[in-house]
């Protein structure tokens, strides 16, 4: 992996990106991709890591912005390790479709598994089949609060809950007292508990929340739904979105409603838009979960735990949160150009 923040390996720019809780991730990842680990993956492969073959089912699109980047991460992770990786998800949020996609791969007798778990009700079967096949599964991004009860070795990603109070405490900060959290994918949990963390953060100081539920597939339609709930709500001051493709309509309703610069706005995860929105004043700040490491953290460890059997301990490795604000957002923002934020 040659890509920009492997040049900066040892400056501070680098390290300013990494909580402290990911420094040994940091450094996996540094090694695989900028050492002389590259070596040692050659010789792996020659005496058979090449035929060992993992497989990501997410319940998000490669294509999509936020998911793309877990994309780059799985597949950089794979040729840094000399491994065979499949990324896999269905077409929309469908949990149908994506217990059905788990359940075909089981059947191609993968050698490891890593997948999202936002709805563990619907996916517990597929998962639990994997398991009692002999398959070794890692969960990211969603479900570290189920995960082991399903088997899973270990989770990828961030407290979902801690990142809504991160960023209820930013609004808080703001002097919001009254909050929109746009839920944009009803059903699932992570969801949920972004938006009770932000609704408990300003509950502190008295403020309130109220969810509203918008659906991405039709951009117009939550556009109107955002700007009908600021034109009743004269009292919001703040707005948080969920997912970087929320952030769009959110901006649009924002500078129709006449609401600009009144309005104190926080989104979930990184995209161009939400960064050039962060530089030009337009939104607050972003939450970060670093989902380029949960792309790539989950294929170096299923490897090594399939030649060592080991995995960290502790069982739930923290990508996030971070939060990205004007102060740092030029560095993110160059970064987000190589593929890895």
């Amino acid at each position: 992996m040659k890509r920009a923040w492997c040049r900066e390996r040892e400056g501070k720019a680098w390290r300013s990106f990494m909580p402290p809780l990911l420094v040994w991730g940091a450094l996996v990842a540094a090694v695989a991709a900028c050492g002389g680990a590259g070596e040692a993956t050659g010789e792996r492969a020659e005496q058979g890591r090449g035929n060992l073959r993992i497989v990501v089912v997410t319940h998000g699109q490669s294509a999509d912005p936020f998911w793309s980047v877990v994309s780059n991460g799985v597949h950089d992770a794979a040729a840094d390790m000399g491994i065979r990786v499949e990324y896999q998800a269905p077409g929309s949020f469908d949990m149908v479709e994506m217990s059905n996609i788990i359940e075909a791969v089981v059947a191609s007798r993968p050698d490891g598994l890593v997948v999202s778990i936002p709805d563990a009700d619907a996916l517990e079967g597929s998962i639990r089949a994997a398991v009692n096949a002999g398959v070794p599964v890692l969960s990211i991004n969603s479900g570290g609060d189920v995960y082991s009860g399903l088997g899973v070795l270990a989770h990828i990603g961030q407290s979902e809950y801690e990142a809504g109070l991160a960023a209820g405490e930013a609004l808080a900060g703001a002097g919001v007292s009254m909050a929109l959290c746009v839920n944009h994918e009803v059903g699932n949990v992570a969801q949920d508990l972004r938006c009770e963390g932000v609704s408990d953060a300003l509950g502190v100081g008295g403020g309130r929340v109220d969810v509203l539920a918008v659906d991405l597939a039709d951009p117009e339609d939550a556009v109107e739904r955002i700007l009908g709930a600021l034109a009743i709500r004269s009292d919001v001051d703040g707005l948080v979105t969920l997912g970087p493709a929320a952030a769009g309509p959110a901006l649009a309703a924002i500078e129709q409603g006449g609401r600009e610069g009144e309005i104190a706005f926080g989104a979930f995860d990184l995209s161009p838009e939400i960064l050039e929105a962060i530089r030009d004043g337009r939104i607050r700040f972003a939450v970060d979960q670093q989902q380029y490491l949960q792309g790539y953290l989950p294929i170096v460890l299923l490897t090594k735990y399939l030649e060592t059997g080991t995995l960290p301990a502790g069982g739930v490795i923290e990508t996030g949160p971070a939060l990205v604000t004007a102060e740092r957002v030029e560095d993110v923002i160059r970064l987000t150009e190589e593929g890895i934020r």
